[in-house]
């Protein structure tokens, strides 16, 4: 399929109580529905004021989360002067009343005061805003602010949901005591109310990223997680997604898929025997010698960011306790064989390095199903946290990663 480069917006705007109709429709070159700077720069200048967005109203595409016509609502920061409120109609005061699931920044209230306690924050460390903040994503996973500061440096806000996400804060805190070049500067952190205020990292993010920036950034990683897995207390708080756990979250989700997704009965058939097997492959697993520790959670490159030096891993919202091939294995998607095999054999080496005798080429290979059913395991999580029409992003994620367990074949076959 051709994706699409960009889309069509309609923006609801509001203030406070007062509704003052749809804006656009307009075109927006990015196609990705949670990138939404672009949404906020022309909603503000056809409504004539500072406007946020809170969240995806509705969305329509042959690719959901990308392309397509998408509807957002915003809210405006000061009351528009050139535009007229009126009563919404039945079916928009619906789709922009409450619902259950909302994440707490997917509303004007929590927009304002997610900004409120940014803003008090950086007063606090001597580095107050100077000037508005600059929307740049928001969706049902996360939002994310730039912030511009009286020091000439810009702070970042992000806002994600505690109740299925990582305390960001204390996973940063423990990679960086072993290596504080490999993560951001954290100027505050609101772990209940989920919210993070990060000092910028300059560079871009690695989406296409050198041998040399693999070469940086993956020993440094291995070497963290290793020596955190001599700490298991300080783990400890972490969300299990060890293989076991793995194991056990996939049998109780076996109950769900005949009705929530539309895997056949021959595929729900082919799930199951491969539940029965997995404990055979754990102990295989195990036996390749690599310790269960902290994971990055989603240690694609696109989440690395490089300046031409060192490079910062950033996005700590999926980390978990887990098995480290499963962070091993996470840029295949994003990299071509070549690159692949590159970062493949630099992961394998880091790892013999700090695990003597162990076999993390095999490690790879077994773990590729426990790989895909923990991506199955997360985007149902995700389903299940999220409101009604946030779901078009995930809907069929969850059966299209267990399809992708059954493609690695039998678990027989992988001795």
């Amino acid at each position: 399929m051709q994706r699409a480069s960009n889309r069509t917006v309609t923006v609801d705007l509001t203030y406070g109580d007062e509704y003052f109709g749809q804006l656009g429709p307009f075109e927006v070159e990015l196609g990705w529905w949670s990138s939404v700077d672009e949404v906020v720069a022309r909603a503000a200048a056809s409504a004539g004021v500072p406007v946020l967005v809170a969240r995806l109203v509705d969305g329509r595409s042959e690719e959901p989360g990308h392309g397509g016509r998408v509807r957002y609502h915003a809210e405006a920061s000061e009351r528009p002067r050139a535009l007229d409120p009126r009563p919404p109609e039945a079916g928009t005061a619906a789709l922009l009343g409450p619902a259950e699931r909302r994440a707490a920044w997917a509303t004007p209230e929590g927009l304002r005061s997610a900004l409120g306690w940014a803003e008090a924050e950086l007063a606090a460390v001597g580095r107050p805003a100077a000037g508005p903040a600059r929307q740049i994503r928001t969706w049902n996973l996360s939002g994310l602010l730039r912030l511009p500061t009286v020091t000439g440096v810009d702070a970042w806000l992000k806002t994600t949901t505690p109740a299925f996400n990582a305390h960001e804060g204390e996973v940063v805190a423990l990679l960086g005591g072993v290596d504080r070049t490999l993560v951001p500067t954290v100027l505050a952190a609101d772990p209940s109310g989920g919210r993070l205020l990060l000092d910028h990292v300059p560079g871009e993010d690695c989406w296409n990223p050198s041998a040399g920036t693999v070469a940086d950034v993956v020993p440094r990683l291995v070497a963290a997680q290793a020596a955190l897995a001599g700490r298991p207390d300080d783990l400890a708080a972490l969300r299990d997604r060890t293989p076991r756990a793995l194991a056990a979250q996939l049998t109780a989700l076996l109950d769900r898929l005949a009705e929530e997704t539309d895997l056949t009965p021959e595929e729900l058939d082919r799930l199951a025997g491969f539940a029965a097997d997995l404990p055979g492959l754990l102990d295989r697993l195990a036996a390749c010698g690599l310790p269960e520790t902290l994971l990055h959670g989603d240690f694609h490159p696109g989440n690395w960011r490089s300046d031409g030096g060192s490079t910062v891993v950033v996005d700590y919202a999926d980390s978990c306790l887990g098995h480290p091939a499963l962070d091993g294995l996470r840029p295949r998607a994003y990299l071509g064989p070549e690159a692949w095999q590159h970062h493949a054999a630099v992961w394998a080496e880091a790892w013999r390095r700090h695990a003597p005798g162990s076999d993390p080429r095999r490690a790879l290979e077994l773990a590729e199903p426990l790989y895909h059913l923990s991506y199955a395991l997360r985007y149902q999580e995700f389903l299940d946290h999220i409101e009604p029409s946030e779901r078009p992003y995930h809907e069929g994620d969850p059966a299209a990663e267990l399809r992708a367990v059954l493609a690695c074949g039998p678990v027989s076959g992988r001795r």
